[in-house]
């Protein structure tokens, strides 16, 4: 074995176990495990952990490293773990030297090496040439997060906003092409905040646009989670002009009531989620959304739960992340009058099968359409508006048109026809 990662939580965790696995090699490291670990919720540290306790089961040789928010948080319950070798904050889990071997088993050193990441400034470009078995690469284009949610403890896993330079961002799109990639995520904390911190303070529209200009070969570029009340004018044009950008966009919505988005701390309302989808879908008919639900937040109370189950189908969303509310130590959210565990476990339930109703009437609407599918794996592939397909006989990274002709317990099933347009 030489570098193995086992990555958890989100898009950019994944791009970034592709680059930890460079830099790891790079210093020469081998025979190791590398934890990226995930701290968006209690559940999130406990599953962690257990990976590291059954890494250890299984490879009893190997170095076992711990890094992600999890680590940058909790870093000395981690570092307590006799399972685990060293543990690394975030702002160095992307740096070669961190994973110099001979770091290991010298005792004076301290296994745990997690620094400040609220003095960290900036986010470098790391340029990688793929993502090992995917059709889709994902790039990141931003890190941190400015705002402080009353429920989130990722702050202070990834420190203040920063941004990755345009130019830098084009030049990875570009490698990636080259490299035979046909779909390119963007993919950050809170990529809508892109910019402010560079100079002449760029957009994320403007980076799409820039994106689309600069590389013409590029046949679809995607988008990962957004704060909607943060989308610039830059971004609808984008959405309203040009095909490659894909008619799937994921909100960080959170709640539809009023009264416990104000608790929260979001920035938004639930007129503004409302009208936000209503924008973007007058511009792209074919806009499909998902969004991040909270179900049992403190204090909800069951109207506020209906105002949010309500909005699954007023705002037509069809991919839910349904989250029962988990109280993490040190934010304010857990020191509010806690809901009850089952009925938070309850209101996750009723939420995840409105999702699971939007989502075959979705299914059911595209059958006898002709869909344009990236395959990624074992003649599995996915639509513009990311419905899984299944196309017999199809090869990884072909872009087919493809006939949808039924729906299964999985998602569609179709023929190919040609390669896309």
């Amino acid at each position: 074995m030489a570098v193995e990662t086992l990555t958890f939580g989100c898009r950019l965790n994944a791009y970034e176990a592709e680059v930890m696995k460079v830099e790891a090699l790079k210093a020469g490291l081998d025979n190791a495990i590398i934890v990226n670990t995930c701290a968006v919720t209690s559940e999130a540290v406990r599953q962690a952990k257990q990976a590291v306790r059954k890494a250890r089961r299984d490879n009893p040789e190997a170095r076992i490293i711990v890094t992600g928010c999890a680590a940058q948080t909790e870093a000395r319950s981690f570092g307590d773990m006799p399972e685990v070798d060293l543990v690394i904050g975030n702002a160095d889990k992307l740096k070669a030297e961190s994973y110099n071997p001979v770091v290991f088993g010298t005792p004076l050193n301290d296994k745990v090496q997690v620094n400040d990441i609220m003095s960290v400034r900036e986010t470098a470009g790391h340029l990688i040439e793929g993502m090992d078995g995917r059709a889709r690469a994902f790039v990141q284009v931003q890190n941190g997060c400015d705002h402080r949610c009353t429920f989130c403890i990722i702050p202070f896993g990834r420190g203040p906003s920063r941004s990755v330079p345009m130019g830098l961002v084009v030049e990875q799109v570009k490698k990636l092409v080259a490299n035979g990639y046909r779909e390119v995520v963007l993919t950050g904390v809170d990529i809508t905040s892109y910019g402010p911190d560079l100079p002449g303070t760029p957009t994320l529209g403007k980076l799409t646009q820039a994106i689309l200009r600069h590389v013409p070969d590029l046949p679809r570029l995607r988008i990962s989670s957004i704060d909607s009340i943060e989308a610039d004018e830059a971004l609808y044009d984008a959405v309203a002009t040009d095909r490659r950008l894909m008619p799937h966009l994921h909100l960080s919505l959170q709640s539809g009531d009023d009264m416990v988005l104000k608790r929260m701390k979001r920035r938004h309302s639930r007129d503004d989620a409302l009208g936000i989808v209503a924008k973007l879908r007058a511009l792209r008919p074919d806009m499909v959304f998902g969004a991040d639900i909270i179900a049992g937040f403190p204090t909800e109370t069951d109207a506020m739960f209906e105002n949010t189950l309500r909005i699954v189908t007023e705002a037509d969303l069809t991919y839910l992340h349904i989250f029962p509310y988990s109280p993490r130590q040190g934010t304010p959210a857990a020191r509010m009058p806690q809901v009850d565990k089952q009925t938070a476990r309850n209101r996750a339930a009723i939420l995840r099968h409105a999702g699971s109703m939007q989502l075959e009437k979705l299914l059911a609407s595209r059958v006898g359409h002709i869909e344009n599918v990236l395959i990624e794996h074992d003649g599995i592939g996915r639509t513009e508006q990311f419905l899984p397909v299944a196309v017999p006989g199809a090869q990884p990274s072909e872009l087919l048109a493809v006939r949808i002709n039924g729906v299964t317990a999985d998602g569609l099933v179709g023929e190919a026809l040609r390669e896309a347009a």
